[in-house]
């Protein structure tokens, strides 16, 4: 595979970016969307999962995790830290993600956590594609885009979202929810945007639950 300009820096860094990424927990990561993710058992994958902290927290609630990750210095920490988790690690990566469109898995959710900003615009259209096409009928996207200066030796651009829950919108792809946070890390330069979407479900299919529709469901009533 190609390595992507995105992951230009994060090579080298493996091991630094380990402590900061597993600083935080992934309920503070995900705390504006994760009522809406699917209640487990769901089939979900973390594309650029880093060192695989959001992997392991949905596969220890339950859930079936693909881990992508392009960069294997990250790749190698991810499956170190997190051995025995259960997580199937796979080497693919955006815009494109050919190996997992290959495959033909379909996903109920798929998380994109601090990778959409590592794209140019002109990547977006195929980027979303890909994502569009790995999502079941009435799966779920999960987005986070960075805003703030560009760290030394990275490739990211600072957009606004409105251009990218448009493109999804275009791909058949409904906001669920947006919501905005500081930075977890306490950059006081650098804010996060954090979208949800929903693909449309097939006609007479059974709606993904989400897991505080779930919790709505008491064993009684079940």
């Amino acid at each position: 595979m190609t390595t992507p300009a995105g992951t230009a820096g994060y090579g080298e860094a493996a091991e630094q970016l380990a402590v900061q990424y597993e600083s935080v927990s992934f309920a503070e990561v995900h705390r504006e969307l994760y009522d809406r993710y699917p209640a487990p058992p769901a089939s979900v994958l973390d594309i650029g999962a880093g060192t695989g902290r959001d992997a392991a927290a949905l596969a220890a609630l339950g859930h079936r995790v693909v881990a992508a990750e392009p960069t294997p210095e990250l790749r190698a920490v991810g499956q170190r830290l997190h051995a025995g988790s259960g997580v199937r690690w796979v080497t693919d990566a955006l815009p494109d993600l050919p190996s997992l469109v290959a495959d033909g898995e379909r996903y109920d959710l798929v998380l994109l956590t601090a990778v959409w900003m590592h794209l140019a615009p002109d990547e977006h259209p195929s980027a979303m594609a890909a994502l569009t096409r790995l999502l079941a009928p009435a799966g779920r996207l999960a987005l986070t885009i960075r805003h703030g200066p560009v760290p030394a030796g990275r490739r990211m651009f600072d957009l606004p979202a409105e251009p990218t829950i448009a493109l999804a919108a275009d791909h058949g792809l409904r906001l669920l929810h947006r919501a905005t946070r500081a930075d977890l890390h306490g950059r006081d330069e650098v804010h996060w945007t954090a979208l949800l979407f929903e693909r449309e479900a097939l006609s007479g299919a059974p709606a993904v639950r989400s897991r505080s529709e779930a919790a709505d469901i008491g064993p009684s009533s079940r």
